[in-house]
């Protein structure tokens, strides 16, 4: 064979993994949201950790669930998945997903500081 019919079938078996291992959209929403509820915890700086957990319990899994399945967009392509958050008509890029990973950027906690710097505006 030679080396370009090689090559070419390297590629091919490469895009079909990839095609086969994209991350599935709940991977993405558990993962997203794990990040969101440790970002809350952090913002959520108590020094009784009990309370922080029995308030997590009661309202922050909700809330947490509702940002994800509302302001949360992911864009499935098939070598590849792109995670956005839609917030205020603007959409920012945050991670990507790919070979059954997921990837988060810093944007993430950027875009977290300015939300929950708007809402405690409100």
């Amino acid at each position: 064979m030679s080396k370009t019919r090689i090559f070419a079938l390297l590629v091919i078996a490469i895009i079909l993994a990839a095609i086969l291992t994209n991350p599935s959209k709940g991977k993405f929403e558990t993962a997203i949201s794990s990040k969101a509820e440790q970002i809350l915890r952090k913002q959520l700086d108590y020094q009784h950790q009990d309370a922080i957990q029995l308030g997590m319990t009661l309202f922050g899994d909700r809330l947490v669930k509702d940002f994800v399945s509302n302001n949360v967009v992911i864009e499935n392509y098939y070598l590849f998945s792109l995670v956005k958050i839609k917030w205020q008509g603007e959409t920012t890029p945050i991670g990507g997903g790919a070979f059954r990973q997921v990837w988060l950027t810093s944007k993430i906690d950027e875009k977290a500081d300015e939300i929950i710097g708007t809402l405690k505006d409100l």
